[in-house]
């Protein structure tokens, strides 16, 4: 079932070729970056010096993403972590009438329905985020250290499934370098494959 379920959440969530990748380099500082927010707010990274810092990417179409949505896994680590002093960004890069794409208002009517518990919803629509850090799927994940250095990246976890059956059992990569970080060790798994749907996009780029 997980199977079949898989297969056709792929066939849903494929686009158009994406575009060429950069390759953040893990233990290195993280790619810099200024976005505005779902309330309007412009956000950078360095606003956030000092603190460990979490990147989602996220497409409110995407199978993938309702697993952890729908079942409230993620919204369970948001509200954790943030609890905890993480910054929790939740980084929309679908383009414009594309699958995911959101205005400001239609991040927050998201949020308000999913009970979303991060930080802050970036808008990064022109994929400029997504492309300085080779964001590819939804969702793909960073963690970065209070240093300022990447220390994890790749899926949330180890079931590249659609079905939230394969929740159970499924080791959470970023719950356990977050523990790792806070921990003062050095993030036992930094490095995974990031699945979900692609990321969306603008086809002309």
């Amino acid at each position: 079932m997980i199977a079949r379920r898989t297969l056709l959440a792929a066939v849903a969530c494929l686009g158009l070729a994406a575009p060429a990748f950069a390759e953040p380099q893990l233990g290195q500082p993280a790619p810099a970056f200024k976005a505005m927010d779902a309330l309007g707010h412009e956000r950078s990274l360095s606003d956030f010096a000092g603190k460990t810092v979490v990147l989602e990417w996220t497409n409110s179409g995407c199978p993938y993403v309702g697993k952890h949505y729908g079942s409230g896994t993620m919204q369970a680590l948001q509200k954790k972590e943030t609890a905890d002093g993480v910054v929790w960004l939740t980084v929309s890069s679908s383009a414009p009438d594309m699958q995911g794409y959101f205005t400001g208002k239609t991040a927050q009517a998201w949020a308000a329905r999913q009970h979303w518990a991060g930080t802050a919803i970036l808008l990064d629509s022109a994929g400029r985020i997504g492309r300085e850090y080779g964001a590819k799927n939804t969702p793909h994940m960073f963690v970065i250290d209070r240093a300022g250095r990447i220390a994890y990246m790749g899926g949330i976890d180890d079931r590249p499934y659609a079905d939230p059956e394969s929740l159970k059992g499924a080791k959470p990569y970023v719950a356990m370098a977050l523990a790792d970080l806070k921990a003062g060790r050095p993030v036992a798994t930094p490095v995974s494959q990031p699945y979900g749907c692609s990321v969306k996009y603008n086809s002309a780029d």
